[in-house]
C-alpha cells in the first residue's frame, strides 16, 4: 500500500499536526492507516501512557463525525485502548487525509472503560449548534459502539483470559 500524509486542522482549516502513515485499506468513504507514535518519547496523561513507536492502526470516515485510533505497544504490539476524536467528516484524497477536529475525544481502555475526555475545550469552540448537534451524535454513537463491542472495538481483554489455564 502507498503512504499517506494525515493532517489535522483546527476549525478555520490550518494544520495543527502532520504526519506520515501507510494506507492499509480504502472504500468509498473510509481509510485505514497504519502510523507510528513520534510526537513525544513518552507522554502520560492518566488514562494510559503513549510511547515513541507505539502503533497506530487508525480508521477515519468521510461520512462519520469521529476517527478511531487503535493503539497498540511498541516492541509487544499489546492493545493500549482506543483513542477518539471527534472530528467533522475527512476529507479523503489521493495521499492525503485531512480532519478538523473538535476538541472532544473519547478513550476507551482494553477493558471496555470509556473516559469523555476535553469536554470544556469543546464547549468552548465556536460551533454552530448543529455542528455541536452532530459531534454530540458522534459521541454518542462511539459509546454505544464501544459498549456493543462493534468493529473495531472487539479485542476487549477479560481477567480471567489473562491467567493461565
Amino acid at each position: 500500500m502507498s503512504n499517506v500524509v494525515v493532517r489535522k486542522l483546527d476549525l478555520a482549516g490550518n494544520e495543527v499536526l502532520a504526519y506520515e502513515g501507510r494506507l492499509v485499506a480504502r472504500t468509498p468513504t473510509s481509510a485505514t492507516i497504519e502510523a507510528f507514535f513520534s510526537r513525544y518519547d513518552r507522554l502520560e496523561p492518566g488514562y494510559t501512557v503513549f510511547e515513541r513507536g507505539d502503533r497506530f492502526v487508525e480508521f477515519f470516515f468521510s461520512d462519520r463525525w469521529y476517527n478511531i485510533f487503535e493503539v497498540h505497544a511498541a516492541g509487544t504490539d499489546e492493545l493500549r485502548g482506543w483513542y477518539c476524536n471527534i472530528t467533522r467528516p475527512a476529507l479523503i484524497e489521493e495521499g492525503r487525509v485531512s480532519a478538523v477536529d473538535l476538541a472532544l475525544d473519547v478513550w476507551i481502555s482494553p477493558e471496555g472503560k470509556t473516559l469523555v475526555l476535553d469536554e470544556e475545550e469543546f464547549a468552548a469552540l465556536p460551533l454552530t449548534p448543529e455542528e455541536i448537534a452532530r459531534a454530540r451524535a458522534a459521541l454518542a454513537e462511539l459509546l454505544a459502539l464501544a459498549a456493543q463491542r462493534a468493529e473495531p472495538f472487539i479485542h476487549w481483554k477479560h481477567a480471567a483470559s489473562s491467567r493461565p489455564t
